[in-house]
């Protein structure tokens, strides 16, 4: 394998800039990773994809308002990006600004809020802020919403709404688990009504998702460190769907990426811990038989992880499917329903 073998050519035009009007009325592209056979979909079809005694799950993490902007000491701009706060006064995070940033330096943010730098840590800064307000209460005032960096246009009050899942629970991302965007309550209600249960854990996705693979041998890339949580009620719920003969539905990478790094001893476990696993074509899935996902970008560790899920070459043929057909691309665009390729 090579960096290359996840290349394609995207038209700009079908980066979505915006999410659909309506959560649920995005189109879904439905392809069987056994067979190869892929089929234009409806969102709202998904719920004919559930059979009874089916478990979907979900991560419900909260994206917080990870954003901020301020002034270095000696007045030139810097912009943070938070990727983890790890108590009260201290987060890691990404600076931009025109010259690196010194430890012992500060950034000083609006509403008197000064950040600390106190060294670096890989991609990252740890930071000590100093207000009246603690970090968490501080982001909720003054932070905004962190969108991608190919979503070009600056944050909105819908922006704020709508890139937050509907079942957002526990703050913590940097970035949005898309492929939850496209779930209205009426869905959520649609799909217990078909009999599926609905299950949620939280991984709280970092801005780490964005960073790219530099290394031509994707092998040799090393994935960013992040938080999750699988309850034991979503680890029941999943051994009854087994007993019952139903198959679990990941929605997301995310959730998919915790449910395998919680049974990465052979059995799936609860509990909470760091991943940094990194999904390539070979690996083998313990838990998920079903995904659904957005479009990602080209040589992305996400594209790899749909590749290993549903095969290279029938992933290949699928997003040059999705691009004649104008599918659109990307956290605000369309979805993809992954059927797991048979393993050896």
């Amino acid at each position: 394998m090579r960096l290359e073998d996840f290349n394609f050519d995207l038209p700009l035009e079908l980066i979505a800039q915006h999410p659909a009007e309506e959560r649920s009325a995005s189109r879904m592209l439905h392809l069987d990773g056994r067979t190869g056979l892929i089929q234009d979909r409806q969102f709202r079809e998904l719920v004919h994809h559930v059979q009874p005694n089916d478990v979907v799950v979900f991560n419900d993490t909260r994206v917080i308002n990870a954003r901020l902007f301020g002034a270095k000491d000696t007045g030139g701009q810097a912009e943070l990006l938070i990727e983890r706060v790890l108590d009260r006064q201290h987060a890691l995070a990404q600076v931009r600004s025109s010259k690196r940033v010194r430890e012992g330096s500060s950034i000083h943010l609006f509403g008197g809020m000064v950040a600390r730098v106190v060294c670096r840590e890989g991609e990252f800064y740890r930071l000590r802020f100093q207000s009246d307000l603690d970090l968490p209460a501080y982001l909720e005032r003054h932070g905004s919403v962190p969108l991608p960096p190919y979503i070009e246009h600056l944050p909105s009050e819908n922006d704020a709404q709508r890139y937050q899942t509907v079942y957002a629970r526990m703050p913590g991302a940097v970035a949005a688990p898309t492929a939850g965007l496209h779930f209205d309550d009426a869905m959520l209600a649609h799909l217990e009504e078909c009999g599926a249960t609905l299950a949620y854990l939280t991984l709280h996705v970092g801005a780490g998702t964005f960073q790219p693979v530099r290394t031509d041998d994707p092998s040799e890339h090393r994935m960013h460190s992040e938080w999750f949580n699988v309850p034991e009620k979503t680890v029941l719920a999943i051994q009854s769907a087994r007993r019952k003969g139903g198959r679990v539905l990941a929605i997301g990478t995310t959730t998919l990426r915790a449910l395998e790094s919680a049974a990465a001893s052979g059995e799936l476990q609860p509990g909470i811990a760091e991943t940094n696993l990194f999904i390539l074509p070979g690996y083998r899935f313990r838990v998920v038989e079903r995904l659904l996902t957005n479009f990602h970008l080209p040589k992305s560790t996400l594209l790899m992880l749909v590749s290993a899920f549903a095969g290279m070459e029938r992933v290949r043929a699928a997003y040059h499917h999705a691009i004649r057909a104008r599918y659109r691309f990307f956290s605000y665009g369309d979805a993809m329903l992954l059927e797991r390729q048979e393993q050896r």
